[in-house]
């Protein structure tokens, strides 16, 4: 069921019918508006319902609710998934401290909340600063939802892409497959999730050379992106970003180019031209024709990084300069309410 003609009367339950709404369903439409055009890339038009939701949570609840702190979280996420990491960050502290305030240290929201600051310093090569946060988030899922468990996998998962981003690929691996294996057994095999992880899966079979590994699993992610998400979702772009590099590094110059051309399309439609994953496709293509120009074979510039981890919105809800930028991972952040 598409929730599009559903739109008009949510937003009149966010506008005029706001002050009837009881506490328990006050974030309800915001968060539900704000993800209906997040989820279409369209940051835009999500940002405003965000920004309503937090003023009018703390204007009703007061600034220590678990609401309040659901609000911080889905705004910094909104942000993260713009770019947007100092505007991120201090809504992403402010939510943690919340949650610990309020929710004491051994709550699923806490692991949550510590999984997206982490995945946001990742972002930045603050390294040493996300492990720990990483670490802590997966030993409290484990814990509190038991070893087999869909936050399990995306803690499984942001731990390998930390590895891989620090060039620990023997440690990253196994990670990988078991978060794979997770989200297949939990999941099905048609969900987004699993699409995650079969990219991050193959860029790290890419980066080992073991490309008749990664083709395959980009290939398989590329259609199911296509199929949960639609044509130009963000997601279907930064997969054939990947698949384009990968199609580069094989000297697959025509093949290549066309992957990258599609990927910059969708990216610039769905993100806007500053965003920094756009950035990163258009300098891959810009480097891509000087190659190609010069007929100096296969590509060998290659800057590892530029990782995107998978990031939670809470209960109810989710580098990159210099030669080429290759691989975009998936770090989902996820929102709350």
């Amino acid at each position: 069921m598409t929730i599009t003609p559903l739109v008009p009367h949510i937003a009149e339950s966010a506008t005029t019918l706001k002050d009837w709404l009881s506490e328990d369903d006050l974030i309800s439409p915001y968060s539900g508006l704000g993800r209906f055009y997040e989820g279409q890339g369209l940051y835009s038009e999500a940002e405003p319902w965000y920004v309503q939701c937090l003023i009018n949570c703390q204007k009703r609840l007061g600034e220590e609710h678990p609401v309040v702190a659901q609000s911080l979280n889905n705004l910094a996420v909104l942000y993260y998934n713009q770019g947007r990491y100092a505007k991120a960050e201090p809504l992403y502290l402010q939510a943690l401290k919340l949650y610990r305030q309020l929710l004491g240290e051994e709550h699923p929201v806490v692991a949550q909340s510590l999984n997206n600051l982490a995945g946001l310093y990742s972002d930045q090569g603050r390294y040493s600063e996300a492990e720990p946060l990483f670490l802590q988030a997966l030993e409290l899922r484990k814990q509190l939802l038991g070893e087999e468990h869909p936050d399990v996998a995306q803690s499984l998962n942001n731990l390998a892409l930390l590895y891989y981003n620090q060039g620990r690929i023997a440690e990253a691996e196994p990670l990988y497959l078991q978060a794979l294996e997770l989200y297949r057994q939990l999941l099905g095999e048609e969900h987004p999730a699993v699409a995650q992880s079969l990219n991050n899966l193959a860029g790290l079979y890419s980066e080992q050379g073991r490309y008749t590994e990664a083709e395959p699993l980009y290939l398989q992610a590329l259609e199911l992106y296509r199929q949960l998400l639609g044509e130009e979702h963000f997601n279907v772009g930064r997969c054939l970003d990947n698949l384009g590099m990968l199609q580069a590094l094989q000297g697959q110059k025509q093949e290549a180019e066309i992957s990258y051309l599609k990927a910059l399309e969708i990216l610039q439609l769905r993100l806007g031209v500053e965003h920094p994953w756009t950035v990163r496709c258009r300098e891959n293509l810009e480097h891509l024709k000087i190659a190609k120009r010069s007929d100096s074979g296969v590509m060998n510039q290659i800057n590892f990084g530029g990782t995107n981890y998978q990031t939670k919105t809470g209960e109810g809800s989710t580098n990159f300069f210099g030669g080429l930028h290759y691989h975009r991972a998936d770090v989902p952040h996820k929102h709350e309410g």
